[in-house]
This record gives C-alpha cells, structure tokens and sequence, in this order.
C-alpha cells in the first residue's frame, strides 16, 4: 500500500489546483458582481434616552426619536417592487440590551395562521417577523431572532450565510400587543446572549416577515428570491452612534436534576430506579468566544428520532439535536460534504456515557474563528467498549470578502483496551483542509478539501471539489469526490468508502406572469460511481419537473434509472433475507408523482406514489405526510410510508410499512405536550414516546419524558422507561 505520506503529497498539488481554481473563479467573479445592501440600506441605533419597558406598547420617547427601517421588498412569490403588507422596525439600546420595536399592520382581517405556539415554531406554517444579525459583518455568521404573529419566540445561529440552525436557545425577552389592524412586537436582546467584537459600531442587519394570508415575504434588505430573507450576503447596515459596549462578565450555570425508571421487560428482570445530576456552563472568555463545559450530561428530553425504512445498502444520517454540541457547531460540522462528514458530533456518547467535556469557540476577530473540543466517556463492561477521549480542534480563515480557508483535526483515543480489542480500535486520527467559496452575491458556492485518515495500521485520503451557480431561472452544480479503501472516521459519517463520485446536476425554472403559477421547471441530476481503480460500479439519474402555484401548492413528477453493481453481498429488504452476490448487476427504473397542498389550510398534505425495478425485483412505495393544525395550538399528524417488495424468489418479497402519528399541542407559549407513536414493521418495533416541557423560567425547563416500546406483531412489551428532568439557567 501507498504509505500515507505519499498519498498526501500525491493528492496535496490536486487539492492546490482544486484550490486555485476556486480562488481564481471566486476574484472574477467578487470583483464583478458585489451585493450592495450593506452600503444602500443604513439603520441607525441610538442610546435610548428613557428606561424602555418590554410590554409591547411603544410609549417611550426613545421610539419617537428612533430612525425607522420601512417600505419593505417583496421576496416572494415575486422579488419586484414594494411589499403590499407594510412593516416598521426601531431599534435602540442601553448598557446591557439591545432593543427592538416591530410595528406590523395587518391589510387583511381574520385571524393569523398560526401552526403552534412552540418556540423555534416552523417557518413557513406561522405568520411571523424575523431579524439577522451580523455582529462581525463577514455575512457568513450571525444570530437570528423572530417571533410569530401570536407571540412564539425564535431564535437560532446563522452559518455559511444563510442557514439558521435553530436548536440553539439563549436568554432574551419579546412581548407581542394586537391592535385592531396591527401588531406590534417588542424585543430586548441582552448583549451576554450574542457574540461580537468589542470597538466595532457597523453590524450586518436584515428583517424578515412573512404574512401566509398575503401570501407574501418581504425584507427591509431585497432579497432574490431564489434565496432565503437570512442570506446574510444581501444584509443592510446597523450604524451605532457609538460602539456598543461591552457586555461585561458572562457566566451562566445551567444545573439539573433528574430520576428515572427503567423495566426491561424481555428480559423479565425488575424495575430499575435511578437519580442523577449534572452541570453545564457557558463562560465568555471575551464578547466573542465562548467556554461550553459539561460534567456528567443528561440528554434524556432530546425529541426522539423521526424512524426511516431503511432499504439502503449504507447507514442512514440523523442529526445532532443536543444542546451542548450547537453552538458554533458549524465550526465542526461543515467540514467535508453531506456524505463525507470526517467529524459527527452524534458519535459521541451513543456507546458509552459522556463523563465531562469542554468546548471553545467562537471568534478570535473578523477574519479568524477558533473551536476546541475535548470530551471524556466511560468505560461500560457489559458491551466491552472502552473508554474513550476525543479531541476535535478547527481553525477557519476568512478570505476574500466572504470565502473562508478551514482546518480541521480529530483524534479519537481509546483508554485502557479490552484484551480482544484488535489494534485499530486503539486510536483514530484525521487532519483536513477545506476551502469554501461564496460570492459577494451568493451566485456562485463551491467548496473543495482534502482529508487524511490513519488508525495504527491503516492511512486513506478523501478529496472533493464542487462548484454550483444558483441564478433565478439557471442552477447549475458540478462535484467530484474520492474517499479512499482505508479511509476511516470513527467520529465521522462516511457511509461508503473505495469509490470516486462524479455528480452534475443542471436545473432551470420559469417565472410566468400568472395569477396562478408562480414557477416551474426541469431539474437533472446524475450520479457516477466508480471504484478506487474506476471500474465502474452505479449510475443513477433523476429528471424531475416540478411546477409551484402562487397558492404554495405544488406538484412534481419524476423519472429515475438506475444501474447497481454490487461490490458487496446485499439483502436488499434489510431485514435477513436471501442476499445477492457481490458482482451482479443491475439495471432498473422508477416513476414517481408527488402532490404537496396549499400550505395555510387547516388541513394538509404531502402525497407521493412510485412505481419500478429495485433490484432483481418490483418496489411499489406509497408515503404520505397528512396534518390538521388545531390553530393555535398545535397540530395533529400522520406520517406514512409503505413500501411493497416482490422478487423472483417469493419467499422473498416483503411488505413493510411506517405509521406515526404525531400530538404536537402547546397549551400556551410555554407549556408543550408531544406524543409520537411510531409503528415500524421493518424493525419489529412499535414506539411511543411522550415529551411533556414546561419553560417555568426564561431557558429553564422541567421535562417529563415517557418511552415505551413492543414488538410490531405481537404488541409484546419489550422496555418502558420514564424520565424526569428539571433544569435551570442561572446567570451569574
């Protein structure tokens, strides 16, 4: 084997010309087309001169003197002229919060449509004002925060300039009055809860509403509307009077308490009772970097995973909902792509305990952000797995005006082995390098990097290079990937190794002048799939053509061809069935349709049906996605998913099916009950899972959790467990 030394130097000079050529197209094209939004829309904020109450009611004369961000740009469903629903937004701060007053008149009469009064409540179900924040203005990171038409909060973290990841919560306040044809939102966003510079008085800033009765989203900032109103590449400009000041000491404990009981019912032993305690903290090294620490983490109110039928030849993907894994979490998880990730936060912990860990992160300044990462687990003797320390460090350089250069290194150490551990489980180590290209515009993205992996007696590489233009009616998108044989990620997620991707997708959308269409178009995609040695070995493509009404109802039907060549023994139902041998082959065909309704009724649906080969067999799937909202509070769903399996050997076909319904109610803006019940037949499984949260205090919580689970054809118990967990968020 090619020692690892020689496959870094032998891919390194591709990785540079990947690189260069990056480079390259990202000057061209930043020297050329540049967002001007930063410069052409200013607000500017000024110390209030009178103690602002957060009620909702603007009374204060620092309201009646503060500059007025309005006449807000239609986003959808056109991105031309002036929003029809009028918007109105003041901003002024004191030394420890910065406040906002939103005044949203309301054209229409009726009641909002409003999905749930859930914090953090679903963008596109709810009537709701949106804000973006760029303290650092790289227009590439941020904070969000919004409320909905019936008061619900919001806020998340922004990375790569336009995703809002919104499993992050922070302390702030918000107060919503109605008024006969308005209402009027109130925020206070105290300094502690963001991250930014000290001596910087230009922030990148945009707000965002959407008014489901309208139909219509609208930005103080215009955005194009092939983009979501949080891309920050098209932000304005918050201009401080004077620097905002520094947020002073910001430490937060954040303890918790919680019992539990656990019965076991296969194995008919007793009832299992036990009583637990831990501790997180959020320490600000400065106002712009942050400590995570955690000692002994209980993550037993995390909502339970929404179950997949798996009829994949790999492992399926399912993301990180724990809090302390969040913030900043861009930092580590966006190295590699969605099928290279050399780091996986949800590794951590699955087979043993975290025991404590800390975390840094944030920015160093403008140009330099920094993340840290060192966790302990135990070791747990009933599954032989030893302990374990991981270490995960990242380093990422701003380039250009909105590019950046990343570095990333995990090492994952197993502590005191197992006699019959062999030598590859003792320690994993992985160094990579990425480069991320976004224009000034967000045209054009690319991103291309190069990974190195080596256990003690194994070392591969993984390199890409992929390169998309998103215009109004033309995308276009190019990628190419190579993850070698021996490449390993023991916290990453990398489900297939030994194979070269070639991927061009093509896609183009028309905009006709319709009082019922808003778009549609044809959309390509192609996957090439060879071994190491380029023997070929899958081809899929998919041509698609969707159409979009003005209505948000939209419909799409699909053509796929697929060609397989096993490099591995397959049972294609996933379930113990007869296997088809590694190099056979496989040529087969799909059809599908999907109807998607107007998304504001009371009652919707997503429906999709498909026909064709799987296989050496017939796969006949159904799913369907079918929710009534009980306005405001909460919605009742179902999910199906039905898949019918025949091959030439009959006692191999295979019938297997999800139905999970789901109680998502909110009693109010602060008491929510979720009840999911998940009945699996591929697994032989039947989930219920019960999540009762009460927010008693601002990000401090009691959870009542209540997991039960039985065989699919018997409905035989198999374990039950309840868990009680109090948390609370103390700022010192």
């Amino acid at each position: 084997m090619m020692s690892f030394i020689t496959y870094i130097f032998r891919f390194g000079v591709q990785y540079i010309f990947q690189s260069g050529m990056l480079l390259i197209t990202s000057l061209i094209l930043t020297s050329s087309l540049n967002a001007q939004n930063s410069e052409a829309y200013i607000l500017k904020i000024k110390k209030s001169i009178d103690q602002i109450k957060v009620d909702g009611v603007l009374n204060e004369e620092s309201w009646k003197v503060a500059d007025v961000a309005k006449e807000f740009f239609r986003v959808l469903p056109m991105d031309t002229g002036y929003a029809e629903t009028k918007t109105e937004v003041m901003m002024t701060y004191d030394d420890k919060n910065i406040y906002m007053a939103i005044i949203c008149l309301d054209p229409l009469k009726g009641d909002h449509i409003i999905a749930s009064l859930r914090r953090d409540f679903e963008f596109g179900k709810n009537d709701n004002f949106l804000v973006f924040i760029d303290p650092f203005q790289d227009k590439t990171n941020g904070f969000s925060f919004g409320s909905s038409a019936a008061g619900a909060q919001w806020d998340g973290l922004q990375s790569d300039g336009g995703k809002v990841g919104l499993e992050w919560d922070n302390k702030w306040e918000s107060e919503l009055v109605q008024e006969d044809g308005r209402h009027i939102h109130e925020f206070a966003i105290p300094y502690k809860t963001i991250r930014y510079k000290k001596g910087i008085d230009r922030w990148g800033i945009n707000f965002s509403r959407l008014d489901l009765r309208q139909n219509e989203k609208s930005a103080w900032a215009p955005v194009p509307r092939q983009f979501p109103t949080a891309s920050l590449a098209f932000a304005g400009t918050l201009q401080w009077d004077q620097p905002p000041p520094p947020a002073g000491p910001n430490i937060s404990l954040i303890p918790f308490v919680s019992g539990r009981a656990f019965k076991h019912h296969e194995s008919g032993g007793e009832s299992l009772y036990g009583f637990d305690g831990g501790l997180d903290a959020k320490i600000g090294v400065t106002s712009s970097l942050n400590l995570d620490l955690t000692v002994n983490p209980d993550f037993a109110q995390v909502e339970v995973d929404q179950q997949i039928i798996n009829l994949s030849r790999f492992e399926l993907f399912y993301p990180e909902k724990r809090q302390f894994f969040l913030e900043n979490s861009d930092l580590f998880a966006s190295f590699g792509d969605r099928s290279v990730r050399p780091f996986f936060s949800r590794r951590i912990g699955l087979e043993s305990p975290i025991i404590a860990g800390a975390r840094l992160s944030g920015k160093i300044n403008k140009d330099w952000r920094i993340g840290l990462m060192d966790i302990a687990t135990s070791r747990v003797d009933s599954a032989s797995f030893p302990a374990q320390n991981y270490l995960v460090a990242a380093l990422q350089r701003q380039v250009l005006s909105r590019s950046n250069l990343a570095f990333l290194f995990v090492d994952r150490n197993a502590i005191d082995l197992y006699p019959e551990d062999t030598l590859s489980n003792e320690w994993n180590r992985i160094a990579g390098l990425d480069f991320n290209l976004f224009t000034d515009n967000n045209l054009w993205q690319g991103k291309t990097y190069l990974h190195g992996s080596i256990t003690p007696d194994k070392q591969d590489i993984a390199h890409a290079l992929e390169i998309g233009y998103r215009g109004q009616n033309l995308e276009v998108e190019w990628e190419h990937r190579y993850v070698g044989e021996d490449f390993v990620a023991n916290v990453g997620f990398v489900p297939r190794t030994g194979y070269t991707l070639l991927n061009p997708d093509i896609g183009y959308a028309w905009y006709p002048e319709s009082t019922v269409v808003n778009r549609h178009g044809p959309l390509m995609r192609n996957d090439f799939i060879f071994t190491s040695n380029w023997g070929f070995t899958d081809y899929k493509m998919t041509l698609l053509y969707q159409l979009l009404l003005l209505n948000t109802a939209s419909y799409s039907i699909e053509y796929q061809e697929n060609y397989v060549k096993l490099t591995e023994p397959f049972d294609p139902t996933n379930s113990g069935k007869d296997t088809l041998a590694a190099g056979t082959t496989y040529h087969f065909r799909t059809i599908a349709a999907t109807i998607t309704s107007d998304k504001r009724n009371l009652f919707t649906y997503n429906l999709t049906g498909s026909y064709g080969g799987f296989f050496n067999g017939i796969r006949k799937n159904f799913q369907a996605i079918l929710s009534y909202r009980i306005q405001p509070f909460g919605s009742v769903s179902m999910d199906m998913d039905y898949n019918r399996l025949t091959f030439p050997v009959e006692t191999n076909n295979s019938t297997f099916f999800i139905v999970g319904p789901k109680f998502d109610i909110t009693f109010t803006d602060k008491l929510f009950l979720t009840t999911w019940v998940q009945y699996n037949n591929q697994i032989n499984n039947v989930n219920i899972n019960t999540r009762l949260q009460w927010r008693f205090a601002p990000v401090s919580d009691l959870f009542i959790v209540y997991t039960d689970n039985y065989y699919s054809d018997t409905f035989n118990v198999k374990n039950r467990a309840l868990v009680v967990k109090l948390n609370y968020w103390l700022n010192l």
